[in-house]
């Protein structure tokens, strides 16, 4: 009789190792999902998109007008893309969040050929970022962030007995996030290429990588990179000279009057022309065509300068709140594969937000990131929706499974 059980437990010990290593065979879950979700997640979303929007309103419709001859051109269109976006988050926090997994290796693939596929379309700003088709123009390294985390986190969920390895733990990731460097770094797109870089590390440590394997190919690759870059030191003053320049301009912005310290400086007069209280809703000076990208990377300047101090630290502590609560879903998901998968999402909105608010005031060197549901961009909008949907989807089937 022991024998036999022994022989069952291990058909079934069997069978679960194949359901995870196989998901697309063995999956025989329900595609769409009810019960609760994380309402205090939803409502800090909903928050800041609306009050992302009114600001967007308030800091583009003076260019929109100059430029355009409309007011109310950028926010219509923002607005058109805040309403689907909230439809597909809607609509993805239906779906099984495990069944996305049969889509990762796939959704990496076509990250990468997409971020490839920037090289064929004119540059915009000194970049190859964007693929333009027609009037809608979007940038696959925002697709990348989120296959990235998805392949990840099905990895990790899948190979967990493995992560304490240096090849299949550690190497393995370094790989798979380095094939998407490489192509950014060359875009030129830094900021993706860090913001990525920090999601993977963050997600590599939280999935099981050791602290020591990381040292170990840290720190000697680091000092080939030393090398390299004084060996090829004229060959990366040419190719990244604009790096160089961003670091002078940080430094002291005020130092110099060359234009690529005008945007900083300006940024910088908003942020102390608000004061405590601002100078009222609506009221900005700087967004008369003085501040550039006023409605892109520095919107968070024209909330310091209308709402002032208080206002802005309000802004930050609803997205300091916003990210606890997604690591208190991670915390609470129902298997390993939901809790990386909200780490990775609550981890990118969290770095986006401290790094567009950095550069804002000065902290970090200008990098060209934007700021979640404040920023211009629709398409970006609509992913980050969807993406909080599949957070949504993890904390509603949490809750299922409790009841």
């Amino acid at each position: 009789m022991a024998s036999k059980s022994q022989a069952k437990r291990r058909v079934s010990q069997h069978s679960e190792r194949a359901a995870i290593r196989n998901p697309v065979k063995t999956f025989h879950e329900p595609i769409i999902m009810l019960g609760h979700f994380d309402t205090p997640f939803l409502i800090l979303v909903l928050t800041l998109l609306g009050i992302g929007l009114v600001t967007l309103f308030s800091s583009s419709y003076a260019s929109s007008l100059y430029y355009l001859g409309n007011s109310y051109y950028y926010i219509l269109r923002q607005l058109f893309f805040a309403v689907v976006g909230v439809a597909a988050m809607l609509a993805a926090s239906l779906v099984n969040y495990r069944f996305l997994r049969n889509f990762s290796w796939l959704a990496y693939g076509v990250s990468l050929i997409l971020m490839a596929a920037c090289y064929l379309f004119p540059a915009q700003q000194g970049a190859q970022r964007w693929i333009q088709l027609g009037p809608l123009s979007f940038q696959p390294s925002e697709i990348a962030k989120f296959s990235v985390i998805l392949l990840f986190a099905h990895l990790m969920d899948r190979d967990k007995d493995k992560m304490g390895r240096m090849i299949e733990g550690t190497w393995r990731y370094i790989v798979l996030y380095g094939a998407v460097a490489v192509i950014l770094i060359f875009q030129p797109h830094l900021s993706g290429t860090l913001l990525i870089g920090f999601i993977a590390l963050t997600m590599m440590l939280v999935g099981g990588t050791k602290f020591s394997n990381l040292l170990k190919i840290g720190v000697p690759l680091l000092v080939l990179l030393l090398v390299v870059a004084f060996l090829l030191q004229d060959f990366i003053l040419e190719q990244f000279a604009h790096v160089v320049t961003r670091l002078t301009y940080w430094l002291d912005p005020f130092s110099t009057t060359d234009p690529g310290s005008y945007q900083t400086r300006q940024s910088l007069l908003a942020i102390g022309s608000g004061g405590l209280w601002g100078v009222g809703f609506g009221e900005s000076r700087q967004k008369h065509m003085y501040l550039p990208e006023v409605r892109n990377d520095f919107v968070f300047a024209i909330v310091c300068e209308e709402l002032g101090f208080i206002g802005a630290s309000l802004v930050i502590i609803l997205f300091a709140m916003l990210v606890w609560r997604g690591y208190h879903i991670a915390m609470h998901a129902r298997d390993r594969f939901g809790s990386l998968l909200v780490t990775g999402i609550t981890t990118q909105i969290g770095l986006q937000a401290f790094l567009n608010i950095a550069v804002v005031t000065n902290l970090i060197p200008n990098t060209g990131i934007s700021l979640p549901f404040f920023s211009y961009g629709g398409t970006a909008l609509l992913i980050m929706l969807a993406e909080i949907g599949v957070v949504l989807a993890v904390s509603r089937q949490a809750r299922h499974e409790k009841e």
